[in-house]
């Protein structure tokens, strides 16, 4: 039996990205964003359906600067059920996080949680969609705009969703899309922030280049965190094919559902009425089943499969933040962290893998 791992990037053919580079290639402007990144911006605006778009070399400097770029000072309010990434780029803009749990049916914050969690310090809310399952934007947005905070979204699940026709792009003050190639839509390294407001966002332009606004001056105490033209290259070309990859991914998570479905001590998240899923990622939480999710890892990983616990620990859990947090309640975070396993999922897989996935679960 082949080996069957928790993800495989999708591809464009070689030949259609080696004739999409040509022109970069011919012209030696291979990073400072040069033709394939603007062409690139350009298609991301109408794909996602937004004004406004920056692209970085990754994710995590993509929502490090969009933080910083909105030059806040005190609490936010976010979740402990995330990749450290979000975690970290909140404390290295001296932002204290306040964690608050999520909820039961996706994993995404609670809205009634966050509230309680308001003090005079609060500036803003950093809340990850999860898994491409949206958080309750709709409740999110009245809070932040009752206590004048700002919303920014970890999207780094979530390229292509879209909710009632509107994509992810466009919820909150700005999102940050990972494009790393382990996701659905990559640019084999790589990040974007979509926003609205141009001018609020401003500082953004100049901080992912060392914080220069001319040739000899920085306004701006900045970083390096440009996306290169290879990677823009690699994003042009596989948005092109992105709708196709996503319905083959569904192809998959149909065949996972049908098997998993209705099976004792198997849970699995389901999508909210107008929720266009992009299957992402194929979480199962195994809560009550007669092997544990740690448990079946081990049993799939002698077959040759490879799921992943994801995401765990959480945040507060790691040795970098436990003494300060580690002992905050989060009793939902928690459990989700201890029995969600997810499972392979990618363009190429088949429905025989999936099968033989689930059967060594079922078995």
């Amino acid at each position: 039996m082949s080996r069957i791992n928790v993800t495989r990037s999708s591809m464009p053919s070689f030949e259609e990205y080696v004739e999409t580079l040509r022109p970069v290639w011919e012209s030696r402007w291979l990073s400072n964003r040069g033709s394939a990144s603007k062409d690139f911006e350009d298609d991301l605006k109408k794909y996602l359906g937004c004004n406004n778009v920056w692209l970085f070399a990754n994710g995590h400097v993509a929502m490090e600067v969009a933080l910083q770029a909105l030059d806040m000072k005190g609490e936010v309010i976010t979740t402990p059920y995330t990749h450290i990434s979000t975690t970290n780029a909140i404390v290295r803009n001296g932002l204290t996080p306040v964690f608050v749990d999520v909820k039961e049916d996706n994993y995404t914050i609670n809205p009634e949680l966050i509230e309680a969690a308001i003090t005079e310090k609060t500036v803003a809310i950093v809340a990850t969609h999860v898994y491409g399952f949206l958080c309750d934007v709709n409740a999110i947005d009245k809070i932040a705009k009752k206590h004048n905070l700002k919303v920014v979204y970890d999207a780094a699940h979530a390229f292509g969703v879209t909710l009632n026709g509107v994509s992810a792009a466009n919820f909150g003050d700005a999102a940050m899309f990972s494009t790393h190639a382990t996701k659905v839509f990559h640019t084999i390294e790589g990040g974007i922030v979509a926003y609205k407001d141009a001018k609020l966002f401003e500082a953004m332009q100049y901080i992912v280049n060392f914080g220069f606004t001319s040739q000899e001056d920085a306004m701006y105490i900045g970083t390096n965190a440009r996306m290169n033209e290879f990677e823009a290259v690699m994003g042009i070309c596989n948005l092109k094919h992105l709708d196709e990859e996503i319905a083959k991914r569904k192809v998959v998570g149909d065949k996972y559902a049908e098997l998993l479905s209705n099976v004792d001590g198997i849970k699995l998240i389901q999508p909210e009425e107008g929720l266009v899923w992009n299957y992402s990622y194929y979480p199962v939480i195994f809560d009550g089943y007669k092997e544990n999710r740690d448990e079946i890892k081990a049993k799939l990983e002698k077959e040759d499969i490879f799921a992943r616990k994801y995401f765990y620990p959480i945040t507060n859990k790691f040795s970098c933040f436990q003494e300060k947090y580690g002992n905050i309640s989060v009793p939902v975070a928690a459990h989700a962290a201890d029995c969600v396993l997810t499972l392979p999922m990618y363009a190429d897989m088949t429905v025989k893998d999936a099968e033989r996935i689930c059967n060594v679960i079922l078995k």
